[in-house]
């Protein structure tokens, strides 16, 4: 369920309750951060990351008028599951400047090789970057957004407790967390309500 203006703090309120809100975030977030190999990392979102990311925004930006405030939601609402999909934001991380530059460039296209699967069904693989394109002809970007989209078997099969799978299949990056471990599917399966 997208997010509307109410489902929101006011920035007064948000300030009072910023810490123990903040807090509460960090620890639902452990459970849907994952990382996939030693420089892959997914982070899926839900309806609390994007309340997280919108009242940050209204914080950090003083936002409180009514036009401004919609304009937030119609840029993050876009990232809360459907029900039948997981979103997420693929983070490509080297830390060393230089490195990343070749790394990114030798990576082209990873953001289209990256899948998950449900027991007893083929992959599927992300659609990515549906807002706009963030690779160049000479290089991939570190951050792209992901969107998984499942069939109604799928859903129904995963609901019902089989195995997940999640992995990337790049010839330059081939990663496989296969099964998904139980804290991870359990999250990641609530997202189809």
């Amino acid at each position: 369920m997208k997010l509307i203006r109410s489902d929101l703090m006011s920035l007064e309120n948000y300030a009072g309750q910023r810490n123990e809100f903040r807090a509460r975030v960090m620890a639902h977030k452990k459970n849907r951060h994952i990382q996939l190999g030693e420089n892959a990392r997914l982070l899926f979102e839900d309806r609390l990351t994007v309340q997280y990311q919108i009242q940050e925004m209204l914080r950090i930006e003083r936002i409180f008028e009514a036009e401004a405030i919609a304009e937030e939601l119609a840029a993050y609402n876009p990232l809360i599951p459907d029900g039948d999909n997981w979103k997420a934001t693929l983070m490509l991380e080297y830390p060393d400047v230089n490195e990343r530059r070749v790394k990114l460039a030798g990576l082209l296209g990873i953001e289209n090789r990256v899948w998950a699967q449900v027991e007893g069904f083929d992959r599927i693989y992300a659609i990515a970057d549906e807002d706009l394109d963030r690779a160049t002809d000479e290089k991939t970007s570190s951050v792209h957004f992901l969107r998984f989209q499942f069939d109604s078997n799928r859903v129904a099969a995963a609901k019902a407790g089989a195995r997940l799978a999640l992995g990337i299949d790049h010839p330059n990056y081939r990663v496989s967390l296969d099964p998904l471990p139980e804290k991870y599917r359990q999250a990641l399966v609530a997202d189809f309500d």
